[in-house]
């Protein structure tokens, strides 16, 4: 996919559509992906820009809600290294519960960005207020691959506590 505008989204991006992958609502675009799905579901191909990255961590949350295939998303989404195979040897010590219940996504904040890195963290709701998580995607292997957490901390560490929305551009499908 080409790479666009390589500037920091400020504002929500444009969306061709919504739609629920794992029980998450994702944005869907054709200048800035997911272009393709593997036969398991699981989505790639997105655009070399920030935006691209953007698109891509709303992606990530998605997939890793797919507890039944989770070693094998892991295997796909994590930039591969040592801290990706110490997170799959866990996660095939210790499975995830198969009966979580996904959150959705109600905003952004785009930490960092460059060509091939971006930090991103989601704000997501919790009760009557929301909680941040932090996702650094780097470019690989032509994709954009989230960088493992490192061993005994979870993908998405450090969380954070949100009162509100304050700080982050409101972009969500429901």
């Amino acid at each position: 996919m080409a790479a666009g505008d390589q500037g920091i989204p400020a504002k929500a991006p444009a969306v061709d559509g919504w739609e629920v992958n794992h029980r998450v609502v994702v944005p869907r675009s054709s200048a800035y992906g997911p272009l393709k799905q593997d036969p398991d579901g699981f989505r790639r191909c997105f655009a070399h820009s920030p935006t691209g990255a953007l698109y891509a961590a709303y992606h990530a949350v998605a997939a890793m809600a797919d507890q039944q295939h989770v070693l094998t998303t892991v295997g796909k989404l994590m930039l591969p290294g040592p801290n990706t195979d110490a997170l799959l040897a866990d996660l095939r010590k210790d499975p995830a519960d198969e009966d979580s219940n996904p959150t959705q996504i109600a905003g952004y904040r785009v930490l960092d960005a460059g060509a091939d890195r971006a930090t991103v963290m989601l704000a997501m709701p919790v009760e009557t207020a929301f909680v941040s998580a932090t996702f650094t995607l780097v470019w690989s292997s032509g994709d954009w691959r989230v960088v493992p957490p490192s061993p005994g901390e979870s993908v998405g560490a450090p969380y954070g506590q949100q009162r509100d929305l304050s700080g982050f551009v409101a972009w969500s499908g429901v």
